[in-house]
């Protein structure tokens, strides 16, 4: 029953979506749409947990907060905040304001106030940093809401009155069905807004595969780490597929950081079981000093940064004997991730083509990965045209800190196992199983995969460009030119014979040409 209320779910939802922003594109609109779902979860669990604390007092939350002690509310609002993080009063539930929308009243004013009573009610509370400025971009005062602020209230109230017919299933236990659901919108709202989807989204298909290598051999791990998170699906997947006790991340955008926040909440994460950080990973590094077991990352593709010659003398980066270069970001983001990676642990990336070729200083810090530190231990290369908003073929590199001498290179060339599906291609459970079986096993698999030694990589010079380990060519098949000429005379002098028939039939009609 659970997984059929999450399909209605997803599809009340999208629906309620795709009718609700009018002319609004995807990525503007996905702040209001997905800021308000949010705060409709956080009504209806305050209000449900509340109940559940009142349960053997036969009241309930609005009748006690009606009856007026002090005591007793401070004492609710101390267990809810200790538990769950935040606390928010009847006045200002998702279900009182839905109730004066559809009374016609105008609720913008008591909706700003809603958040910011939520905010507040965490100050000085150890969930603070989980919760403050969590709305900032669910403007109500926002131009593209409407002209007036009567155009913004009944934009708005619609949403609220649509939100309103949708059941969140809260208290069905079974499966995560709202915050699947979210991840569905997050991925939707991705397919439309094109350039901007990459700082925000990687496709579900690809973080399945990160999640379960960086988690083999391990039922679960003590915590994982995205240097460029996003809104936290990565880090999502791989504590589903790892039981990850705790969730780290760095998100540079300031949208995207509240979304990730959003994100880890609406799936039922306690707030003192994640922490997300706002900045710039590479020049303010937020977890200087913390080593994580697993690490993922889907990063911006070869972005700029400063490459300022402070980090020469950065741990992250002093070792390697060069920096990345400022117009490509990518081995700065991979020796960031290393540093951070306990020594037993595994991380996965994302990454262009380009960091397993590129010379000058890339090509000294992949030499100094492999020769040095031997610390790559797979190449997998994807196919094209699997993220929003670039085309390009994509590797993941897996790396480990615990691996030993002698120990080989797998290369996998898993670029043509997808399905097109409209204008993306996607890896299909089987595509999945594939990559992640071969993986375990470093199994060598014909046009497939190859384990290369350290000595094979070092006669290619280092380049670790995936057709130099990984042959692909498909021999065409032998033309027999003799039975080819053969069968041409064959088909020449049965069009002879059939120019014959017409020119028979032309006569009979009496037609000459």
């Amino acid at each position: 029953m659970s997984e059929e209320q999450q399909r209605i779910l997803k599809a009340q939802l999208w629906k309620m979506a795709c009718e609700m922003r009018g002319n609004m594109n995807a990525s503007d609109f996905m702040n209001f749409g997905l800021g308000l779902i949010f705060y409709k979860y956080l009504s209806e669990r305050i209000e449900m947990f509340i109940n559940d604390q009142l349960q053997n007092d036969n009241t309930d939350f609005r009748t006690v907060w009606a009856e007026g002690n002090e005591d007793i509310k401070q004492e609710l609002r101390n267990v809810a905040i200790e538990d769950i993080g935040y606390f928010l009063e009847p006045e200002y539930l998702f279900s009182t304001l839905s109730a004066d929308a559809k009374d016609g009243k105008f609720i913008l004013e008591a909706l700003g106030q809603s958040f910011k009573h939520i905010e507040d009610s965490t100050l000085s509370a150890d969930s603070e940093d989980d919760f403050q400025n969590l709305f900032d971009d669910v403007d109500l005062t926002s131009a593209k809401l409407g002209k007036t602020a009567d155009d913004k209230n009944k934009l708005i109230s619609s949403l609220l009155l649509a939100l309103d017919e949708v059941d969140f299933c809260l208290k069905d236990t079974e499966i995560d069905i709202l915050g699947d659901a979210y991840e569905y919108m997050i991925g939707e709202f991705a397919a439309g807004a094109g350039q901007k989807a990459g700082e925000f989204y990687t496709p579900q298909q690809v973080s399945k595969v990160l999640a379960q290598i960086v988690t083999v051999g391990r039922e679960r791990v003590r915590n994982v780490y995205d240097p460029t998170c996003g809104s936290g699906s990565l880090l999502l997947s791989v504590a589903k597929e790892g039981f990850a006790e705790f969730i780290y991340g760095q998100e540079k955008n300031p949208t995207t950081y509240n979304l990730a926040r959003m994100n880890m909440l609406l799936h039922n994460r306690r707030y003192d079981k994640f922490e997300i950080r706002s900045g710039d990973t590479l020049e303010d590094d937020q977890f200087e000093n913390e080593v994580f077991d697993a690490i993922v990352a889907n990063p911006p593709f070869s972005a700029q940064w400063s490459a300022d010659s402070k980090f020469n003398t950065d741990d992250r980066f002093s070792r390697a004997g060069a920096l990345a270069p400022k117009s490509k970001a990518d081995y700065a983001f991979i020796l960031h991730m290393i540093h951070h990676l306990h020594d037993g642990g595994t991380m996965a990336c994302v990454a262009p083509h380009g960091v397993l070729f590129r010379g000058a200083s890339e090509g000294k810090i992949r030499r100094y990965l492999i020769e040095t530190k031997n610390y790559i231990d797979a190449i997998i290369g994807l196919p094209a045209n699997l993220f929003y908003g670039t085309s390009i073929p994509t590797c993941i590199l897996v790396l480990k800190k615990c691996r030993k001498e002698g120990d080989d290179v797998l290369f996998i060339d898993a670029s043509k196992g997808f399905e097109k599906v409209k204008t993306q291609n996607k890896l299909l459970p089987e595509h999945i199983e594939k990559i992640v079986n071969t993986y375990k096993s470093r199994a060598e698999i014909e046009k497939y995969s190859h384990k290369a030694t350290i000595e094979e990589i070092a006669e290619n010079d280092f380049n670790l460009n995936i057709p130099r380990y990984v042959d692909t060519f498909e021999e065409e098949e032998e033309i027999d030119i003799k039975a080819v000429m053969a069968e041409i005379k064959t088909l020449e002098a049965k069009r002879s014979e059939l120019d014959k028939q017409i020119d028979v039939y032309l006569k009979e009609l009496g037609l000459v040409f």
